[in-house]
C-alpha cells in the first residue's frame, strides 16, 4: 500500500524552501525530505561517486549536505526554532541519512544569514579585482565556527599562480573521458536558468564558444579530435578558468583544524563553508568555488586512479605538487574547500532548485 507524505505545515514549508537553495555540486541537489509530522523530518542524502569522478568518496557531496543542515538551521531560526540532528548510523555511505528535529527555542534570535540565502549564487564570470578590505576579511573569517580558518591568496602574484594552476587543471578535466559523461549530464544547453543542472549561459563563455562546446561534447571522438588537432581546450580554459582566476579580488582555501577524515567531518565543513559564503553575499560579494585542484590532489596523495587515458596520473602529480607549492603541504592536507571571491554583479544566469513538492518523498513504512 502506497502512502503519501502528510498535509505540509506552513511554518515546515517555509524551513524547508529557503533549505532547498543550499548549493549542491553541478546543482544536483542530492537530497529529499521525508516528513515524519510538523517538526521532524529525516534528510535522505545520496552521492554520486559511482558515476562522477570529482565526487571521490562522496565527499563534496558531503560539504552540499552539510550546507543543507546549516541553511536548515538558519531558516528555522527565523521561526524561533532551534534545529537537532543526528546521522543514522550503520547505512551505506553513498546513502548519509540524518533525523533533523526543530524544538522551541523563544530565546533564538532570527540568524541574520537567512536574508541571503535565495540570493546566494555562483558567479564564473571575472569580478573585480578591488582588494577585499580588511573589514570585509575580519568578517568573513568571524563567520566561520570554531576549528576553521581561512588561507587568503590576494597578491597578484598569487593570483597569478592560481591562474596558472586553474588553467592546467582545466586541460586534465577537459581531456580525460570520464569527466565527459560528467560534462554532458550537468549543463543544459541554451537556457539562463535550470531547476536541476548549470544553464550554459552561467558557465562563463561567449555565445560561440558554447555553441562549438556543445557540439563537440556529443561524443568522446569530437572532443578528441578538437583536443589533439584543433586547440579544442584553449577558448574554454581561458574563458572558464585563466580570465576568472585573475579578475577577482583574491582566492582563498577553508581549512579545518584536523584533516577531515569522514562523512561527520565533511558535512560540518559544509556547515562552515556555508555560513562563509552567505555572509560574502551579505558583504555584496560573489564566489565560485575551485575544489577540483583539492580533488585530484587527494587521487595523487592516495594513490588512487581515477582515469584510464595514459599520462593522466603524472599530469595530476605535477598539478598536485604546483597546489602543495601554493597553498602549503599541511594546508593541502586540511583543506575543505577552496574558491575565488570579489565584488561584481550578481549572475544573470544561474541554477535554480527543483520544486518542494519534488524533494518531498513518502514517509518509509515501519
Amino acid at each position: 500500500m502506497t502512502t503519501h507524505p502528510p498535509p505540509l505545515d506552513q511554518t515546515l514549508e517555509q524551513i524547508l524552501d529557503l533549505a532547498r537553495w543550499a548549493p549542491s555540486g553541478d546543482n544536483n541537489q542530492n537530497w529529499r525530505f521525508e516528513i515524519l509530522d510538523p517538526r521532524r523530518i529525516v534528510v535522505h542524502g545520496n552521492d554520486t561517486r559511482e558515476h562522477c569522478v570529482y565526487d571521490l568518496d562522496g565527499h563534496p557531496s558531503q560539504i552540499s549536505l552539510g550546507a543543507l543542515l546549516e541553511t536548515m538551521a538558519i531558516a528555522a531560526s527565523t521561526f524561533h526554532l532551534e534545529l537537532q540532528v543526528e546521522r543514522r548510523a550503520g547505512l551505506p555511505e553513498a546513502r548519509p541519512t540524518f533525523d533533523v528535529r526543530f524544538s522551541a527555542a523563544p530565546w533564538l534570535a532570527p540568524d541574520p544569514l537567512a536574508s541571503a540565502i535565495r540570493s546566494r549564487s555562483v558567479q564564473r564570470r571575472p569580478l573585480s579585482t578591488r582588494p577585499l578590505s580588511s573589514s570585509e576579511k575580519a568578517t568573513l573569517n568571524a563567520a566561520l565556527p570554531t576549528g576553521y580558518s581561512v588561507l587568503w591568496l590576494d597578491r597578484p602574484g598569487q593570483r597569478g599562480a592560481m591562474a596558472r594552476l586553474l588553467y592546467r587543471n582545466a586541460h586534465l578535466r577537459l581531456t580525460m573521458p570520464e569527466a565527459l559523461q560528467t560534462h554532458r549530464a550537468v549543463i543544459e544547453w541554451g537556457a539562463r536558468f535550470s531547476e536541476d543542472r548549470m544553464p550554459d549561459q552561467a558557465l562563463g563563455v561567449d555565445a560561440m564558444t558554447a555553441r562549438l562546446m556543445r557540439w563537440v561534447m556529443q561524443n568522446w571522438q569530437r572532443v578528441d579530435f578538437f583536443n589533439t588537432w584543433l586547440a579544442g581546450t584553449v577558448a574554454p580554459r581561458v574563458q572558464m578558468d585563466l580570465i576568472p582566476a585573475l579578475a577577482c579580488a583574491a582566492h582563498f582555501v577553508l581549512q579545518a583544524a584536523q584533516p577531515p577524515r569522514g562523512i561527520d567531518d565533511y558535512v560540518a565543513a559544509g556547515r562552515a563553508m556555508q555560513r562563509f559564503w552567505l555572509t560574502a553575499t551579505q558583504l555584496g560579494l560573489q564566489m565560485q568555488p575551485e575544489l577540483t585542484p583539492l580533488i585530484f590532489a587527494r587521487y595523487v596523495r592516495e594513490q588512487r586512479s581515477f582515469s584510464g587515458t595514459p599520462g593522466k596520473q603524472a599530469e595530476a602529480t605535477a598539478l598536485a605538487r604546483r597546489t602543495a607549492k601554493l597553498i602549503g603541504e599541511q594546508t593541502l592536507e586540511h583543506a575543505v574547500f577552496m574558491g575565488r571571491i570579489g565584488s561584481g554583479a550578481p549572475a544573470r544566469s544561474r541554477s535554480l532548485r527543483r520544486p518542494l513538492t519534488q524533494l518531498i518523498v513518502a514517509a518509509a513504512p515501519h
